[in-house]
């Protein structure tokens, strides 16, 4: 059964949505609510994912807390050094943001990323907990470049502060958090939980560049986004903690990781796009209207 959505018109907004964009935000709400990252590892491994947290040796979420810091600190440091420069992917001097948003765009290379994320997964597959130090920071530092070439691929201008954040907080958007009791999270809700500690953040990057790399609002942010973060990546290293795993079922693993949150950044983007074109009012209750079966 098609998914259906109710008039997305608004009395503020410029016009109706056109059936393409009625159509991409389907997709995007499809992709935002998708199935838990521990369903499609226990798909892969056969195990429930829960059961294999429990197995874990005890300095396994030390590590994992580690690693994840670690990780993110990584990807903001590529944030604030290479992608605000003139010349770096998806950097433009910010004029006509329309214009750029309706022109076409070129696709993400999401293959390409899920190659070179499945090549870290063969080795922590091979090697298991010990390799997660080296490679979890190289695999979300690959996963984070995805993130913002499906950020660009959406029109967004990657020279921003405020768009850098954004691609950070995809990370956050993955799951949910130790923290979470057992209400509905849906993506407005953890979206609106996380706005703030971005704009925050976003404001010191604007005016202190990567002098604002130990601020206290980039550093409640990261500890916000880690927080949600690590719940996937326990999954993940769960998923590669049965013996004998092996490269292969490591490489899977790991591919299952990257596509699970670059779907997760096409969903978000899209409604980021779609906001710019017709509100966020209009946007949020669109996709409130839709109607989505999951897998």
């Amino acid at each position: 059964m098609k998914p259906t959505i109710a008039d997305p018109a608004h009395e503020d907004a410029a016009a109706p949505f056109t059936e393409a964009d009625s159509d991409a935000l389907r997709r995007a709400k499809h992709q935002l609510e998708t199935p838990p990252l521990g369903i499609k590892l226990a798909a892969i491994v056969g195990a429930p994912v829960e059961k294999l947290i429990a197995r874990l040796p005890g300095v396994a979420n030390d590590k994992v807390t580690d690693a994840t810091q670690i990780a993110l600190r990584k990807c903001l440091q590529l944030a604030l050094k290479t992608l605000g420069k003139p010349g770096a992917p998806g950097a433009s001097d910010g004029a006509e943001p329309m214009r750029g948003a309706l022109r076409e765009r070129a696709r993400p290379s999401n293959l390409l990323h899920k190659f070179a994320v499945a090549t870290t997964g063969a080795a922590g597959g091979a090697f298991g907990l010990f390799a997660l130090p080296v490679e979890l920071p190289v695999t979300t530092t690959l996963m984070f470049r995805s993130i913002c070439d499906i950020a660009r691929s959406e029109g967004e201008n990657l020279s921003s502060t405020d768009t850098q954040l954004h691609c950070l907080t995809v990370f956050g958007m993955g799951g949910r958090s130790a923290a979470d009791d057992e209400a509905d999270f849906g993506y407005f809700i953890v979206r609106g939980a996380l706005a703030k500690a971005v704009s925050t953040a976003s404001s010191e990057m604007a005016t202190k560049g990567f002098a604002a790399h130990g601020s206290t609002a980039l550093l409640k942010l990261m500890q916000t986004v880690a927080a949600r973060f690590s719940v996937q990546v326990s999954e993940q290293v769960a998923a590669k903690s049965i013996p004998a795993i092996g490269a292969v079922l490591g490489a899977m693993v790991n591919t299952v990781f990257i596509d699970h949150f670059q779907q997760v950044a096409h969903g978000h983007f899209t409604v980021r796009r779609l906001e710019r074109q017709y509100g966020e009012a209009a946007v949020h209750a669109a996709y409130e209207a839709i109607d989505v079966a999951l897998d």
